[in-house]
This record gives C-alpha cells, structure tokens and sequence, in this order.
C-alpha cells in the first residue's frame, strides 16, 4: 500500500480557470475587463443601457441642437409621426427636450461623485493610516455631517446660493455626501496597512505620502470603482429631488425640471400630456438601472470571495 500524503494546511479556494482565461492574462486590464463584463448577462444590459443614454444625451444635442422651437397654441398636443411623445407646455417637442435634458443630469451625476470619492479615499485613507487624534477628529467630522439630513443641508445651501450652475450644483452635491464612503475607505486602510507589502515599504523608508498613495490606495482600485458608481446613482437622486421639490431655480433643461414643470401644471391629469411626465421618468429609471446592474456585476467580477462562489 502506498503510504498517503500528507494532510496540507487550508488556503483560500483557487478558481478553476474558465474558458478564454488562459488567452486573456496578457491582455490590457480594461479589454479583461470588457470582456468579463459582456459574458455577464446582467453586465452587459447594463453596460449598453448606460452607453445608450451617454450617447443619446451626449451625441443627441450634437445632431439636434439645443435650441427647442416651440408654438404655444399647440401646447399638450398628442403624440404624432412629426413628434413621437407630443408636445409640451408652451408647444416644445418632447423627446427633444428628453434628449437635451440628460446632459446636465449626467454632468452632476459624475462630477459630484468624482468629488465624493476625491474627498473620501483622501481623508479616509490618511485617517486611516495614520489614525491618533487625527483619526478622532475626522471621525468627529462625519458623525456631525451624517447627522444632518442631507436634502435639508441642501435646501438651506439652496436658499443662500442660486443653484442655476449645474457645475455648482455637482460640488455642492459632492462636498456634502463624502462621509458614507469615507468611513468604508477608512475601514479598509485599516486592514491594509498590517499587510506585508506596507510593511516592506516602511522599513524603506519611502515616505507616507507614496505609501499611502502609492501603495494602498491601488489595492482599493476595484473597491473605489464600484462606490463611484454608486455615488453617481446617489448624485443623480438627489439632484433630481432638488428640481422635483423645486430647491433649484427652474432654468434650462433637464430631466429633474421636467417633471417638476409636469407636476406643477397639471399635466398628470391631461391624457395627452402622460408622455411629457413618463418620459423624463423612463430615462431616470433605465439609467439608474444599468448603473445598478454595471455595480453588481463589477463586484462579482472584481471580488474574490463572490467570483470563487
């Protein structure tokens, strides 16, 4: 009889190697990437949802102008072959004003979670790193922002500013909603400093700046992606909230300020004028969703623990 081997010491669990994984080693993270996320059904209607809407809102005003034309006697009138969702108000094409008013929405969107995820992984990394007093009072200063609600801290930076900037509107948004995400970047740091490779640059000497920045902060890059995702659905909710409440002043155009101009004329109770609300709605929605679906995907394809299951 063959003598048996020797029991090994338990270590995490190996992902049998797929189909085309073998061949996509060499290959540039992003096209990897890419590619995890077409195989997925959820990932990739998420991803041709959000490409759709980028381009529909980006590509859209290009080709068709800003500028709406419109004949108030023929406002509210019902959809035809010249005007698919019908007319609005003051007699302004509807899917028109569909098409230009996401821009904004998107631009709000992005900038003030690219803001949120600056301040957050920043002051939550050095917390994190260096903790002491400075920790302390970092966490001082989230536990009394958190404890403000967050569309009333916006109502009241509303009255004082005109919020008729969207890029004002997204560093308000920004600078106001960094204190979730903060405290998850400092958890992480914490248990990212005790790892070997932090140590071996201490001993270095490197400097903290290149330690914290250059060496931990990477480890997060997945972790920081899927909460920029996140952010920007948090971003587009609450600007949207803003209009729809009327906290905003009602100029230019966009999703939000449709539905609100929707609401405040009635137009709910006008057949005809159903589209000019469900519209700007519909596009809310689908966006949000492929934002939703893109962040579930990407945590599978990027976390370990939910891949190897």
């Amino acid at each position: 009889m063959s003598a048996e081997a020797p029991p090994t010491a338990p270590g995490p669990a190996v992902p049998a190697p797929t189909e085309g994984t073998t061949a996509a080693k060499g290959t540039n993270p992003l096209r990897r990437l890419f590619s995890e996320l077409t195989r997925s059904t959820s990932g990739f209607v998420g991803l041709c949802l959000v490409l759709m809407i980028l381009a529909i809102s980006l590509i859209g005003p290009l080709v068709m102008g800003t500028s709406v034309p419109g004949d108030a006697a023929r406002a509210w009138e019902g959809p035809s072959a010249q005007h698919w969702l019908g007319l609005e108000g003051n007699g302004k094409d509807t899917v028109h004003l569909v098409i230009i008013g996401g821009r904004t929405v998107l631009m709000v969107g992005f900038l003030a979670a690219a803001i949120t995820t600056v301040i957050a992984v920043a002051i939550g990394s050095l917390a994190g790193y260096f903790g002491g007093r400075f920790d302390a009072a970092m966490l001082q200063l989230t536990d009394i922002v958190m404890t403000i609600p967050q569309i009333v801290l916006l109502a009241v930076v509303g009255a004082f500013y005109k919020l008729d900037s969207p890029l004002l509107l997204g560093v308000i948004i920004g600078v106001l909603t960094w204190p979730v995400l903060m405290r998850s970047i400092r958890a992480q740091v914490l248990s990212l400093k005790e790892r070997e490779f932090v140590e071996a640059a201490q001993l270095l000497d490197v400097g903290w700046l290149r330690i914290v920045f250059g060496e931990i902060v990477p480890n997060m890059a997945s972790y920081i992606l899927i909460n920029f995702i996140i952010a920007v659905t948090n971003a587009i909710y609450a600007m949207v909230g803003l209009y729809l409440l009327g906290l905003a002043p009602q100029r230019g155009t966009n999703w939000g300020i449709m539905i609100n101009d929707a609401w405040t004329k009635g137009a709910m109770f006008n057949p005809d004028a159903m589209p000019y609300i469900v519209a700007p709605v519909t596009m809310i929605v689908l966006l949000q969703l492929g934002l939703i679906l893109l962040t579930r995907t990407l945590e599978e394809i990027l976390n370990p623990r939910l891949r190897d299951r």
